[in-house]
């Protein structure tokens, strides 16, 4: 059974929202546009009903990517959040600013003409661990002075100090 609830937000935690509803249409988008939104090569997307979507803290800022359609986003960390069709009964969640993103699994590709070349080959790639030798402290320097938002609603954020 799917999950009818989900909660989610930018890296900072600036902008945060709820759908409580369904998740639909879940896909990968592989246009250019979309490229370009998420700075990738795909934007993952699924949809929620207008009504079932709730902003729970901030407001994102959106910029018109085309004249029908605009992309929210956090203007404090630059997180892309969303993306909404003028007039439309939906907007899209971008799935990995889910806090739980293996909770909507992609359904279909959409925008294939721009899909790059070697995506078909990308789970051929050898996985490596991240050990951030390059800095001192490696990647516990990371984890230690870390200022992203926890994958979950906080009543305050950032939290304060002890």
């Amino acid at each position: 059974m799917r999950k009818l609830s989900y909660s989610g937000g930018c890296q900072c935690g600036a902008v945060r929202y709820h759908v409580d509803g369904a998740l639909e249409g879940a896909h990968l988008c592989h246009c250019r546009m979309c490229q370009k939104a998420v700075g990738n090569y795909f934007m993952p997307l699924a949809s929620a009903a207008n009504q079932a979507f709730t902003l729970t803290r901030g407001e994102p800022k959106w910029f018109h990517s085309s004249d029908p359609v605009k992309r929210g986003f956090c203007e404090n960390c630059g997180t892309p959040l969303f993306f909404k069709t003028i007039g439309s009964p939906t907007i899209a969640v971008a799935l990995g600013t889910l806090d739980d993103p293996s909770a909507v699994p992609p359904e279909r590709s959409d925008g294939i003409i721009s899909r790059v070349t070697f995506f078909g080959h990308i789970n051929e790639l050898p996985n490596n661990e991240i050990d951030r030798s390059d800095l001192s402290g490696g990647i516990e320097s990371i984890r230690s002075t870390n200022h992203q938002h926890p994958d979950h609603d906080t009543d305050n954020w950032p939290e304060a100090a002890s």
